[in-house]
């Protein structure tokens, strides 16, 4: 029963019995508390002021003695009056004893004791008479025995202060029941509370703590990060190591998902490339060598030069879309050689001196020296700059300018590495589009192909680095061209 309890419910049903045991044993403990003081306030209020009463009305009835026989002594009469003064007290004594008196013991007790009290006044007054009329002989035997009537009237007050005397005792006694009572209630509920904590105890260290300690020594990847004894601490920072790995995974898994597509896209285009190979390519270069013969024999005029220029135009166009098909589909083998990559700038440059004057744009390097020579492949890097050269002067309609920054740096995990930064002051990429703007097929040009810059970015992967994009809209656009330089002797001249 107990194994199928739920954790969780385990603790809350420990927690609750200890909650419960806590509340009841200090109910019970207010309760007895409340119990003694009515205890106790019964026998101060009026046990004990009933025993007080009792005693002073011994007390009163022993100061009424001898002042019959000191009268008998010397004839004074001020002992009478005296005698007259005590008896009033002792009378105000039972009265008061009288009114406190609640049960029939009680009250039967002080009228026997107010009866004998008159016969023994009664006796009294005849032994003074005896003394005042001369007859002392007859007094003095009479007087003998009102003595025995004083104690019996005495024992009977003692008798009266003994009834309270028991109660008060009997109070006591109920009291010290109780007390005891409440320690046993006491222990019982300390016992229980040890119980339930220990048994607290054992499960938060072996359903909790134990797991936690193992889950911890588990999770701990550094090996020796438990050495504070914080479990709590370690697990939660594995766990944290852990989501960041998570994180990680995702984000590569995203990255292949993207690769597969685009292979996908390539094994696609591939096909179509390979179909359009033979149907389309080799009727337009017929169609080409044909125009060109045609150019040199036909004397065209001016609106005809004009038309035959524009479809040359659109042949050359077409002709270069398929290129890019095949180029895609089937990229030509890398012909690795020892090249420094600022010589791959210079001669892109160069190639596109009289488009660059065309569009009206200025390109300017900066470089401290050359970078050292790297294994590359320098017309397919060439392509790239090309490719992204073009694309910038495509942008900036107006006429801009082009700033190529060369650097070295260190990378993870490359190492080593040359860097190349092409910046433009055209009108930017906006960042909805960023994230699309290498993938295949992705163009924002009416007559682009969006193979160009899928294309460069396969390049650079070839040669074992990557194509980054760094751009904000209205403040122009730069491309990275991060390669790795694992030629010998790169790592003695870079800058660190």
């Amino acid at each position: 029963m107990w194994i199928s309890i739920s954790l969780r419910s385990r603790i809350y049903l420990i927690l609750i019995a200890l909650v419960f045991i806590s509340l009841v044993g200090g109910v019970v403990l207010v309760w007895y508390t409340y119990q003694m003081e009515k205890l106790l306030t019964s026998i101060i209020s009026r046990d004990l002021t009933a025993y007080r009463t009792a005693e002073t009305l011994a007390t009163a009835l022993i100061n009424q003695k001898g002042f019959v026989s000191y009268y008998f002594l010397d004839g004074d009469p001020d002992w009478l009056r005296q005698l007259g003064e005590h008896r009033q007290i002792f009378r105000e004594k039972l009265n008061l004893a009288t009114s406190r008196a609640e049960k029939e013991e009680e009250k039967r007790n002080l009228e026997l004791i107010e009866s004998e009290y008159q016969a023994y006044i009664g006796l009294k007054d005849r032994v003074i008479d005896y003394y005042k009329n001369g007859k002392r002989e007859a007094g003095a035997m009479l007087h003998q025995k009102v003595r025995r009537h004083f104690f019996k009237i005495l024992d009977l007050c003692e008798n009266y202060k003994n009834i309270y005397t028991s109660k008060i005792i009997q109070a006591s006694a109920k009291t010290y029941i109780q007390a005891r009572k409440l320690r046993v209630i006491a222990w019982v509920a300390m016992l229980f509370i040890f119980c339930l904590a220990t048994l607290l105890a054992l499960v938060l260290a072996n359903q909790i703590l134990e797991p936690i300690h193992r889950l911890a020594v588990v999770a701990d990847r550094e090996k020796g990060s438990l050495k504070s004894k914080n479990e709590i601490k370690a697990l939660s920072r594995s766990v944290r190591d852990l989501i960041e790995d998570v994180d990680h995974t995702q984000s590569e898994l995203k990255k292949s998902r993207e690769h597969l597509l685009q292979a996908e896209k390539m094994a696609l285009v591939g096909k179509l490339a390979a179909g359009m190979a033979h149907s389309i390519r080799n009727p337009f270069t017929s169609v080409k060598m044909r125009l060109f013969s045609l150019s040199r024999s036909l004397d065209l005029s001016g609106p005809q030069e004009e038309d035959f220029e524009v479809i040359s135009q659109e042949i050359r166009q077409v002709d270069t879309i398929v290129q890019n098909f095949l180029e895609f589909s089937r990229p030509p083998r890398l012909k690795m050689q020892s090249i420094s990559p600022s010589t791959v700038v210079d001669s892109a440059i160069q190639l596109l001196e009289h488009r660059l004057k065309s569009y009206d744009v200025t390109i300017k390097v900066n470089r401290k020296d050359l970078l050292p020579k790297i294994q590359a492949d320098p017309e397919q890097l060439k392509e790239v700059l090309v490719n992204l050269v073009v694309n910038a002067c495509e942008s900036m309609e107006n006429g801009g300018l082009i700033v190529i920054k060369e650097e070295r740096a260190y990378t993870p995990p490359l190492g080593q590495v040359a860097v190349i930064r092409l910046s433009d002051n055209g009108p930017g990429i906006p960042e909805s589009i960023q994230d699309k703007i290498l993938q295949p097929f992705f163009t924002t040009k009416e007559e682009g192909t969006g193979l160009g810059l899928s294309i460069a970015a396969r390049i650079v992967e070839q040669h074992g680095g990557w194509l980054d994009l760094n751009s904000k809209e209205g403040e122009g656009t730069t491309f990275i061209l991060t390669l790795p330089a694992k030629e010998t002797g790169l790592e003695h001249h870079l800058d660190y």
